[in-house]
């Protein structure tokens, strides 16, 4: 137990190690690559705050607090967090049935879950998430964005939008009157330079280019002309001066009220994980290094346990802003902290240009960011993969548009689980021997010199194989087969388990009553080939006594000699 807590190696923050011979050109580069993140990370941090249903400020503050704690103590060297698209669905949803009250505190039980993960070293276990359902949720959260972004794309000002999906069309079209076309040119300009700049000069990002040009041409087009106004951010939201200062949240907080978040906040927190795991391996391949995946956790389990009491929202790593930091030479979790005070400087000084930014614009900066989350090359690769992967993620996909994301990810989860059983059980084969064993084909059989002689099976002996762990399903396959117990004549059973690397609790039950019910046909049965780890499990469970030391053993000579001697003793 103290091993697994200890604290040297769960929670080893990259920047505690940052600083040893950490030099001025080192310093520099951070420097430069963190202000040009923080540039990359405005728009960004403004479209996910007002499109999961809080506000710019939100947004800003998160990519702020969460950014800051995430690079100080996370266990990348240039990771760079804050808010993402993949949590725009999921905290639309909490706000949408529990208010800004319960978002606040779904966010610090995921938190607290994601600091737990760390602790008990589950970094690398989270990795093993299948691919199909990572694919088939983040296509569903792209489609997701998209549609969420109508509204202000076409500049319709609708309210009360609702927020499952097939409603939500059915209102854009019932209210497809009150398109603002100047709204959706703007929108549609937004995409096109952030698309085409990239192909000119990708040190500028294009979504910050569009926003600087297309606020400008707003502004010109509301000073000097009658055309329909297009709204800004300052329209619809309050923009405050400086920094809120940290405080509790209003909430009326019951463990009743835990329990309905608890799925929700388990949903964050998964989402949180695989990004943030995902961005970093994607870094490690990249710079070189490798990440602590434990200490990674404990960090972003801190930033959203601390980030609520500022106002903020989830947060998590960050693909893109992760690249972009490497891109431009950020080497340290410096640069990761630079982002963050360039950020804090946008809302200290520019508050009032931020307002004047047109929702159509963001609308199209998020629609940019749905694409390229939409991964439509591997959707196209996974459609080449076998049936099986494939149906994963249509169901996680269709979910997650159609339904929710907690529910997608349970169900992608849990479908991925029964198949990876199912093809597991077809791989272990079962095999019986009546009367003879090729010594060619084995692996655990003594062999004397050059002797390769058939071993012939006693009479009235029958040898089994389970090749593959014995674990529920191959227990039930299994058991089918030894049905036939009890078969005229026979005296002994030889269970071959050489190659069962694994036995669970079902296995040892069935084996319980497969000697039973060999017992009462009057067949003893005898093991071959149980490794030492199977053997402990076995004799931990009682079975060892009760099956007789004696029928346990080594290799399959010692079983067949056993079985001779059982056969002569009758």
């Amino acid at each position: 137990m103290q091993k697994l807590f200890s604290f040297k190696d769960v929670f080893r923050p990259k920047l505690f190690s940052t600083f040893r011979g950490y030099t001025k050109q080192k310093l520099l580069q951070d420097s430069v690559a963190g202000m040009i993140v923080g540039i990359v990370a405005i728009p960004l941090a403004i479209a996910f705050g007002i499109s999961s249903g809080v506000g710019p400020t939100e947004g800003l503050i998160t990519a702020i607090v969460a950014g800051f704690i995430i690079s100080a103590f996370g266990g990348s060297s240039v990771q760079i967090g804050g808010p993402t698209g993949a949590f725009i669905v999921i905290i639309y949803g909490i706000i949408q049935q529990y208010g800004l009250s319960g978002l606040l505190v779904a966010t610090i039980m995921a938190g607290v879950l994601l600091i737990l993960m760390g602790a008990f070293k589950l970094g690398n276990i989270i990795k093993f998430v299948p691919y199909p359902v990572i694919i088939g949720f983040t296509a569903g959260i792209a489609v997701t964005i998209f549609s969420s972004q109508i509204n202000d794309l076409f500049g319709m000002g609708l309210e009360n939008v609702p927020a499952d999906f097939i409603h939500k069309w059915i209102y854009y079209f019932q209210n497809f009157s009150h398109v603002n076309w100047l709204a959706l040119v703007i929108g549609v300009l937004s995409v096109l330079i952030i698309v085409f700049s990239a192909k000119i000069n990708k040190k500028i990002p294009g979504s910050l280019v569009a926003i600087v040009i297309l606020t400008f041409i707003v502004w010109i087009l509301r000073e000097y002309t009658n055309l329909p106004a297009v709204a800004t951010i300052a329209d619809l939201y309050t923009l405050p001066e400086g920094v809120p200062t940290p405080q509790l949240p209003e909430m009326n907080f019951s463990f009743a009220m835990v329990q309905q978040l608890f799925p929700a906040a388990f949903t964050i927190a998964m989402l949180g994980a695989i990004e943030s795991l995902l961005s970093a391996m994607v870094a490690d391949g990249v710079t070189g290094d490798k990440h602590n995946s434990n200490t990674e956790l404990i960090a972003q389990g801190i930033a959203n346990v601390v980030t609520p009491f500022f106002g903020g929202i989830p947060a998590t790593g960050a693909i893109a802003r992760t690249m972009t930091n490497i891109n431009n030479g950020g080497k340290t979790p410096v640069s990761g902290i630079v982002h963050a005070l360039m950020l804090l400087l946008v809302l200290l000084c520019f508050g009032p240009l931020v307002g004047m930014i047109p929702m159509a614009c963001l609308a199209g900066v998020l629609i940019v960011v749905s694409f390229n989350m939409l991964g439509y090359r591997s959707l196209i690769e996974l459609s080449k993969a076998p049936k099986s992967d494939f149906v994963v993620m249509i169901v996680t996909f269709v979910l997650t548009v159609i339904f929710d994301l907690t529910i997608a990810i349970e169900v992608g989860l849990l479908l991925a689980v029964i198949l990876f059983l199912k093809r597991t059980n077809e791989a272990t084969v079962i095999r019986a021997f009546s009367d003879e064993i090729d010594p060619t084909q084995q692996t655990d059989i003594q062999l004397h010199g050059n002797d390769l002689e058939m071993l012939h099976i006693p009479p009235f002996t029958e040898v089994y194989e389970i090749d593959g762990p014995y674990f529920f399903g191959i227990a039930n396959k299994f058991d089918e087969i030894s049905q036939r117990i009890g078969s005229e004549g026979q005296k002994v059973r030889i269970l071959r388990m050489r190659k069962v690397s694994f036995i669970d609790s079902t296995g040892i039950h069935n084996l319980e009553q497969l000697f039973q019910r060999s017992q009462r046909c009057g067949l003893t049965l005898v093991l071959s080939g149980v490794n030492d780890n199977v053997y402990h499990t076995l004799e931990k469970a009682g079975l060892v006594e009760m099956i007789g030391r004696e029928n346990i053993r080594n290799h399959i000579n010692g079983a067949l000699e056993r079985a001779q001697e059982i056969v002569s003793a009758q």
